[in-house]
């Protein structure tokens, strides 16, 4: 029975800039963000261990930072659990949500622009969190294309595991929140209820055409509260 195992896991907290909705920010990891992603591997050993399983060869991560930096920190802590020296492989489909060539304008400076250009709506109020909105910019995408992009990767990339294996994916938590509703493992009502721990690994597993959630929690988001993330 042909079978794909994942774990995705968003990167850690990061040096990121005020009200900016851009995730194509190249700054680094915080010292709490190392600690915490370290603490959430250590226990996620705890659950291959408990499973049996182990850690495929190839790790798959968003080329931006933060998620490479935290590839690196899981495959150091896990070493031991890789099937076969461990190689990390970078990949651009793994983004976030490009908001295109206003890539780390503020989301005043964004929302003036619109303003000032005549072509141009002015942006729909909650734009940021809204999964079809995409803003008319050079390069911009919706939160659904950029989850249609790294499920795409994910169906196509992503070798067939073993029965006791799982390959690692870090990337971020919008898009692969978005990447779940396309593959089927959440309802696209939930994507607004539902975010991702720092670093905490979801494990999804595909036997033969049907993708399901294994292990690993969802982050559930507090009832009225803005969905930033």
């Amino acid at each position: 029975m042909a079978q794909t195992r994942i774990a995705l896991i968003r990167h850690g907290a990061y040096h990121q800039k005020v009200d900016t909705p851009s995730a194509l920010q190249p700054f680094p990891l915080t010292v709490q963000g190392i600690s915490e992603i370290r603490q959430q591997a250590q226990q996620f050993s705890r659950l291959l261990t408990d499973k049996g399983w182990r850690l495929a060869s190839h790790v798959h991560s968003s080329p931006l930072l933060r998620a490479w930096q935290t590839a690196q920190i899981y495959i150091q802590e896990l070493n031991d659990f890789f099937i076969e020296p461990p190689v990390h492989l970078q990949f651009p489909a793994l983004v976030e949500r490009s908001v295109g060539n206003v890539a780390n304008l503020t989301t005043r400076e964004i929302e003036q622009l619109l303003v000032e250009d005549p072509r141009y709506d002015p942006a729909p109020s909650g734009w940021k969190s809204d999964s079809e909105y995409c803003l008319p910019f050079l390069g911009a995408e919706s939160l659904m294309a950029a989850g249609a992009r790294v499920a795409r990767h994910i169906e196509s990339q992503c070798a067939e595991t073993t029965s006791n294996t799982v390959q690692l994916i870090v990337g971020h938590g919008a898009a692969m929140r978005h990447a779940a509703c396309h593959l089927n493992v959440m309802q696209f009502c939930d994507i607004k209820k539902l975010s991702m721990h720092h670093a905490h690994p979801v494990v999804l597993e595909k036997t033969d055409t049907e993708w399901q959630h294994i292990a690993g929690q969802w982050k559930i988001r507090k009832a009225g509260s803005e969905a930033k993330d």
